[in-house]
């Protein structure tokens, strides 16, 4: 503890604007900081949150990345930077591929609580998959506590014979925000018009670029929904690891004219009242903040149904296989788009407060997860 602040470090990659980011960073808002502490260790460069969480009274720390090669470094460097920082009452290990390795020295070197928070239901192929299953073995008996936002991401993570013996924490959001009230209504009609999009089919997606998001299989139900809709274009928000190649695939479609990037954008809001119809065909999610937030917008939603039912809470998404093909799925878009047009949005918060009464809401989540820290620490002899 410091300064009678129970001090939880934050164990993640970056802060960059990713699902995982922004949900531990809409929990951050809602905190009561003059009760708990987050900060974060991070071993990437710096995001576009990590501003705004020094400016919440969070403290960065960074360290090596983990790489095969390196193992004797990273576990040196983390036993020091525990020995260093006393004060950290709890671990909270997002980056389940190496938690194996860093909450055991965490717990070496004092903290009282490790917690494994999963949070995807997957890894790509090839190699890079396979060494982080590698890294993640045993991960459940390393950790104190196992959290996860999905069954799904559960039994990805650390098994089926362990899925009911980890606690599901959904991602929350700020529903209130996403609601298709006035003022989002005219942001989105507003980013139409500055994007030459008032007079289009909008189809939309919101996601890293990455293998998970299956952007191929995107850009060809999109080409097929041009064979109906010649006056649609695809907005897709994001970036990451993969923009090169999904650049390249919308060349080689001859889609160059009809596919819109505006990059990574922290004000999604306006981006999803923009949109007429969200296309979501990811090979795996843990728990999909996107669907959840454009839910809330009142925007209809085609996902593919190997994402958790957990985010199924109002009749605006539809799930379909990947194995149905790109024409049925267009066919699906453009039908869920024509039972919940753009033009039913008007300020109507239905669908939002179905999201909220289904466990959605940040406000009411963090209140929970503040007593879930107070509890475990309870329950490992430490006095507060």
């Amino acid at each position: 503890m410091q300064n009678g602040r129970i001090v939880v470090l934050q164990i993640i990659g970056g802060l960059s604007i990713g699902g995982a980011e922004s949900r531990i960073m809409d929990i951050l808002r809602e905190l009561d900081r003059d009760r708990f502490q987050y900060d974060f260790l991070l071993n990437e460069g710096i995001g576009q949150y990590e501003e705004e969480a020094k400016a919440l009274g969070c403290r960065i720390y960074r360290s090596v990345k983990y790489k095969v090669y390196n193992k004797g470094r990273y576990l040196r460097e983390l036993k020091d930077f525990f020995k260093q920082h006393p004060e950290i009452d709890i671990a909270q290990g997002h980056s389940t591929n190496t938690a194996a390795l860093y909450l055991p020295v965490a717990k070496e070197c004092g903290v009282d609580v490790t917690i494994a928070h999963a949070r995807s239901a997957g890894v790509e192929p090839g190699l890079a998959g396979w060494l982080k299953r590698r890294t993640r073995r045993g991960l459940f008996e390393k950790a104190d506590v196992c959290w996860a936002c999905s069954g799904e991401a559960a039994e990805a993570v650390f098994g089926a014979a362990n899925r009911d013996k980890v606690r599901i924490i959904p991602n929350a959001i700020r529903t209130g925000l996403f609601a298709p009230d006035e003022k989002n209504l005219a942001a989105g009609a507003e980013l139409r018009h500055s994007l030459g999009l008032e007079d289009s089919f909008v189809v939309g997606h919101v996601g890293r670029f990455h293998y998970a998001k299956n952007h191929n299989f995107l850009l060809k139900v999109f080409k097929e929904i041009l064979n109906h809709r010649a006056d649609a274009k695809l907005l897709i928000v994001g970036d990451g690891e993969d923009r090169s190649k999904i650049e390249q695939w919308i060349s080689e479609m001859g889609l160059s004219d009809k596919v819109i990037l505006p990059g990574m954008q922290k004000d999604t809001v306006r981006y999803y009242q923009a949109m007429d119809v969200l296309v979501f065909p990811s090979f795996y999610e843990g728990l999909p903040g996107t669907l959840v937030e454009a839910q809330c917008a009142g925007l209809p939603c085609v996902a593919s149904d190997t994402i958790t039912r957990d985010v199924d809470k109002t009749p605006l998404l539809e799930y379909l296989s990947l194995d149905a093909g790109a024409e049925e799925w267009a066919r699906a878009a453009l039908n869920m788009e024509r039972r919940f047009p753009v033009s039913s949005r008007g300020n109507d918060s239905k669908y939002c407060e179905m999201m909220k009464e289904a466990g959605f809401d940040v406000t009411r989540q963090v209140r929970d997860l503040e007593k879930i820290y107070e509890d475990l620490l309870k329950e490992h002899g430490k006095d507060q």
